[in-house]
């Protein structure tokens, strides 16, 4: 599935705005017929954006169940003859799309793209408008990733009462729901190009490149182009579809990629007939770089990199997960503002757009899947009860983070900001049958995409886990002097000094810590510092970090969390999760200006030596 652009073939128009909005307290608008006919009430709701925070009615905040949205959208007469796609970005978490009264198609997952063509059932030009309906159901359940469930005060009667249901669930952000990210038609040629897969592979010492690229195409022919960042020409090719549209072109003196130069070329694809003429066309921004696991060592383009940065939500006031350029843009500002180069999508497959951002940046990206809340942290030390059952975790799941896993990886595969893929947060990878589940993502993994490495977050302790012989890289979140041993920073560098030495033995792989954090609220100051001041998260953040500096099989630190973010209700959360460095506005917090200071004489290291192990920055 191709990112939606406007080319010489191609006509993108944009469906956001405020649409018709109505929650289904009920569950009566499929009975009713609410594709096609009148609304008992009416609100109106921007899209993209979560519908939670929008109005001030704590019912709508809280509602359980289908919400339905509605507009209209004309189609010109000269797009008639063409396919005509009706593209979501994103609808969380089941999602029912009718045109003009009848079903065009059903999703489920609420942080990749579908789409469908639509062209059989619009009106063009005089011929009038076309109403578009889309159902929501943001219900978590044993068959969602993010899984969940769902208590009804109906529970021990004969009929639940979803006007009064509370969703539970077991990952620690908000259920946003609604129209996340953007909604498009998209006018293209029909049996133009589907799809497009490229791999790049260094020959000659990094002194030219082989760049691969498959086109999921009918037309005959297809005409590969290059251009460098200055638009130069610098390779051209073509495939043929008797030998599967496959194209291999030698890049001479590349420019690789990397966060500290993010050059990107353009490969243009040009499906054309046999006597030549156009049939569609397609721009895709490439970065030209590779990356694999040596030893210890996790290289970008033959160099070692070390990961410098947060975890990260798309979460923001009033907006909730509704994608918004605005943030997207100040957050790669404050990113190289720090010296982070790099980013991990927590919990969930990002927007494109921030990919694309990301790509242009030079921000490097661990791509998540929702596979979170698949552990129960009550057992922790002694962990007893199953999550990976067929009531629970089983087939449906499994199913339904496969299908995930396959959506992502296509969708993100050309994406040179994406080192490596993340297949799980904080999952009981101490069970059986959960080496069993990942044994068999982790194969579709690395059959849709070789050329990136693998890993599953680990919140188990190395005694426990037993997915590490699955994954490239060990990624650990761990939290001493925070949930465990509160407010204890002296115990923090010896306990987590000898964890990761611990997870080195097991499994002699690189390590990533992936998580650590202390909620933090702006403004308190306390001397000598304690919990929740500002002071004790640039303590705990030392003490974490000259560990992390003893160790040279370490590859990265990434802070939980990037900003702070909405939660559900709890008596551990005041108005969110306060872990950020930044707060939810992103305005610094006093940990952004220390790991400033130390990511950028990081940085400054890094520039001037190549890095065989984490530098010695402990005076920092």
């Amino acid at each position: 599935m191709l990112y939606p652009i406007d080319t010489e073939t191609r006509s993108v128009r944009d469906l956001g705005g405020v649409w018709d909005f109505c929650p289904d307290a009920g569950d009566i608008g499929l009975k009713a017929h609410w594709e096609s006919r009148p609304w008992p009430a009416v609100m109106p709701m921007p899209v993209p954006a979560s519908f939670n925070d929008i109005t001030t009615d704590a019912r709508v905040r809280d509602h359980v169940g289908p919400v339905w949205y509605r507009r209209a959208a004309h189609c010109p007469e000269a797009w008639r003859s063409q396919q005509v796609r009706l593209r979501f970005g994103a609808a969380a978490h089941r999602a029912m799309v009718w045109v003009n009264g009848r079903l065009l198609c059903t999703h489920q997952g609420g942080f990749l793209p579908f789409e469908a063509d639509a062209a059989p059932l619009l009106r063009f030009g005089a011929d009038g408008a076309n109403t578009i309906v889309v159902r929501i159901d943001n219900i978590l359940d044993w068959t969602t990733l993010p899984p969940g469930e769902v208590k009804h005060a109906g529970d021990g009667g004969d009929v639940p009462d979803m006007s009064r249901a509370r969703q539970d669930y077991f990952h620690d952000f908000f259920n946003y729901a609604g129209l996340h990210r953007p909604v498009r038609l998209i006018a293209q040629p029909a049996l133009g190009i589907e799809n497009i897969r490229t791999r790049v592979a260094r020959i000659e010492d990094g002194a030219a490149a082989r760049l691969f690229v498959e086109t999921e195409t009918a037309a005959p022919v297809c005409r590969v182009t290059l251009t460098d960042p200055r638009g130069v020409t610098v390779a051209e090719g073509a495939s043929h579809i008797d030998a599967g549209h496959a194209c291999e072109l030698r890049v001479a003196a590349p420019q690789w990629w990397s966060p500290d130069a993010p050059a990107l070329y353009e490969l243009k694809i040009e499906a054309r007939e046999d006597d030549g003429r156009l049939r569609d066309c397609y721009r895709l921004p490439l970065g030209l770089r590779t990356v694999r696991v040596d030893g210890d060592r996790f290289l970008l383009n033959e160099r070692p990199f070390y990961f410098r940065g947060f975890g990260r939500h798309e979460d923001a006031d009033l907006r909730g997960k509704g994608h918004d350029d605005a943030v997207n843009v100040r957050d790669i500002n404050l990113l190289r503002w720090i010296g982070a180069n790099s980013v991990r999508t927590s919990h969930y497959p990002y927007a494109e757009e921030f990919l694309r951002l990301a790509d242009r940046e030079g921000i490097a990206v661990i791509g998540e899947c929702p596979a979170v809340g698949l552990y129960r942290f009550d057992e922790q030390e002694n962990p007893v009860t199953p999550i990976f059952t067929e009531e629970k975790a089983g087939g449906s799941l499994r199913r339904h983070h496969l299908d995930t896993v396959r959506d992502m990886i296509t969708r993100d595969l050309n994406h040179a900001c994406i080192l490596m893929w993340s297949l799980g947060n904080e999952i009981a990878t101490h069970e059986d049958a959960a080496l069993e589940h990942f044994a068999a993502v982790t194969r579709l993994a690395r059959v849709l995409d070789p050329s990136r490495p693998l890993t599953i977050v680990e919140c188990n302790y190395p005694r426990h886990s037993r997915i590490g012989g699955l994954v490239d890289v060990i990624a650990v979140n761990r939290y001493y002097g925070w949930y465990l041993d509160c407010g204890d920073l002296a115990s923090i560098p010896e306990k987590i000094r000898a964890e990761l030495g611990e997870w080195r033995s097991r499994w002699k792989k690189p390590v990533l810590l992936s998580e650590y954090g202390a909620d933090t609220i702006a403004g308190l100051h306390m001397l000598p510092e304690a919990m929740f001041s500002e002071e004790f998260q640039v303590g705990y953040l030392k003490a974490f970090n000259g560990a992390l500096d003893a160790h040279p099989f370490i590859v990265g630190e990434h802070v939980w969390v990037f900003a702070d973010f909405a939660t559900k209700q709890g008596i551990t959360r005041i108005d969110g999760n306060r872990k950020g460095v930044f707060t939810r506005q992103r305005q610094p917090k006093a940990a952004a200006f220390y790991l400033r200071r130390r990511w950028l004489r990081m940085r400054a290291t890094e520039a001037a030596h190549t890095r065989t192990h984490a530098p010695d920055i402990s005076t920092c």
